[in-house]
């Protein structure tokens, strides 16, 4: 498990949307690093969960993958000592959450443990990769009293944000 669980809100509409946004954030990481265990780089070390919007997500999206637009999560491997980084944005997450008719406090946990994932080497570029990863944040999610996020019937299951 990581040594640190360390949150930066940069964005402060985070406080109004979600109020106890760091707090639940903090425990979706934890739940998802103590279920997933050691699967890719150090699972030692710092994990910095980053409360942004949608002008910074879509400003790293450009930088790093090449899209010019925001998306809900974005997770940064790590340096040594550091676990990584999980960056979520406030927009893009409480419009997906409104569209999908879910809380936004259980859609953003979700994707905390999400992009948490990815850091532990879990991804879903395959579709084995995907169930497996989906059995794990279902199980997890599970374990947060939040229902299945992909319980809806004929609703494609993972789409990269």
């Amino acid at each position: 498990m990581a040594s640190s669980i360390v949150l930066r809100v940069l964005s402060p509409g985070w406080r109004k949307a979600l109020p106890g946004a760091g707090k639940l954030a903090r425990r979706a990481a934890g739940a998802a690093l103590a279920a997933a265990g050691h699967v890719g780089p150090a699972a030692e070390g710092t994990l910095c969960l980053v409360l942004a919007d949608d002008v910074l997500q879509q400003r790293l999206n450009r930088q790093f993958r090449g899209r010019d637009k925001p998306t809900n999560v974005l997770s940064f491997d790590g340096r040594p000592g550091a676990l990584g980084d999980v960056v979520l944005a406030l927009e893009t997450i409480a419009a997906e959450a409104g569209a999908q008719g879910k809380a936004l406090a259980d859609h953003f946990a979700h994707l905390v443990v999400h992009g948490v994932l990815h850091l532990m080497g879990y991804d879903h570029e395959t579709r084995a990769q995907a169930r497996r990863m989906e059995r794990l944040e279902i199980d997890i999610l599970a374990g947060l009293g939040i229902a299945d996020p992909y319980g809806q019937p004929g609703k494609r299951r993972h789409e990269s944000p």
